[in-house]
């Protein structure tokens, strides 16, 4: 199960710099996955856990395996790529492939490089690549939806169903409004707007990139992101670009230190990672034993069969129980062992819904 963030912003934020980084530390991880190039602007990165270096330690197992979360770094966006500008029409198919957008801004004045617009406006610059993906969807919206609405006249059940919510979608956008604020009634609605794969439908990370004297604490313009953030249910981070560059050169053993100096507690993309992984409404079940302790994603609500097919496909076919064990208890009670004498493992059903923090065995016959 792959999970896909495509970073996104104008020329000139420091979404490079960040993807470049992103990919640097990762590399210098001493990690079973360390960050590995699938294409020349695509990364996939550890999800930082604690709760995997405690399952290890008390399982004993010889080595953990981190979940991963993948990185796209997306074509830059000119204003007209909805027409085709620049590497508009790209850009527009990379997005389009990706579950979550982590759009950068520029939240800092002066400096050697130029904003492209030749103003400091985050706000401004959301706006600017918000209005081009609405206008992309719009267009789509508008040839589609007439042809659902008339199949759904026709009694189409599909196309009934479509055309609800794919209507109310276009009703938000031609009110300069994301698709991402539809409110499907159902499952099969759900399932309806997320094929339709609309550019705004998708949850968005803002990445406020700002001068090193205001990584720990943000400044004015990130604090304008961050409103904007929460008026539209999306997330924010403040992150300096330039000192995640930095860290990405300096071992292990100095850069809590150089963090330390600078009032910071974790890297900017450490909180940008799990951010990532927050947005995509995911969770992390845990599996241990001798060889190993991993950790694994599932989508919240995920049922117990659908988490064991994450592991592997005969699991989920040949479903007959999940040996389940609360984070906590593992802990307190010293591993699988101590849990069971206590009482704390339960035998879980196929209607079992998983729960963040979950240390499962999967029971299965095939």
């Amino acid at each position: 199960m792959g999970f896909r963030c495509g970073i996104v912003g104008l020329p000139n934020v420091g979404k490079s710099t960040l993807f470049n980084a992103l990919t640097e530390t990762a590399a210098a991880q001493a990690a079973n996955y360390p960050f590995c190039t699938i294409e020349p602007n695509v990364g996939r990165v550890a999800v930082p856990d604690e709760r995997l270096d405690k399952i290890r330690e008390i399982a004993g197992s010889a080595q953990e395996i981190e979940t991963q979360i993948e990185f796209v770094d997306i074509a830059g966006l000119v204003r007209g790529a909805s027409q085709g500008e620049g590497l508009g029409n790209q850009f527009l198919a990379n997005i389009r492939e990706v579950d979550a957008i982590v759009h950068v801004l520029r939240c800092f004045e002066g400096g050697d490089v130029t904003h492209v617009e030749g103003r400091v406006d985050p706000i401004a610059d959301a706006e600017t690549v918000e209005t081009e993906l609405m206008l992309a969807d719009l267009d789509s919206l508008e040839r589609r939806v007439p042809n659902l609405v008339k199949k759904a006249q026709q009694g189409d059940k599909d196309a009934k169903i479509e055309a609800s919510v794919l209507g109310q979608a276009l009703d938000l956008l031609r009110a300069s409004k994301p698709a991402r604020l539809t409110k499907p009634k159902d499952v099969e609605e759900q399932r309806a707007l997320d094929r339709a794969q609309l550019l705004t439908a998708k949850p968005v990370l803002y990445v406020c990139n700002v001068d090193e004297s205001d990584a720990a604490q943000g400044n004015a313009l990130s604090a304008r992101v961050f409103k904007l953030a929460t008026a539209e249910g999306a997330g924010a981070v403040v992150i300096s670009a330039a000192i995640e560059a930095e860290i990405a050169t300096l071992d292990e053993a100095d850069r809590a230190a150089f963090l330390a100096d600078l009032g910071l507690v974790e890297t900017g993309l450490t909180r940008v990672i799990r951010a990532g992984y927050q947005l995509l409404g995911l969770i992390t079940f845990f599996t241990a034993g001798p060889k190993e302790a991993r950790a694994w994603t599932v989508e919240k609500h995920a049922k117990a069969p659908e988490a064991a097919g994450v592991i592997h496909t005969d699991f989920e076919r040949g479903f007959i129980r999940a040996e389940t064990i609360a984070y906590a208890d593992f802990i307190a009670c010293g591993g699988e062992v101590g849990a069971k004498d206590a009482g704390k493992m339960r035998s879980e059903g196929k209607e079992y819904v998983v729960q963040d923090g979950d240390v499962l065995l999967f029971r299965f016959n095939v």
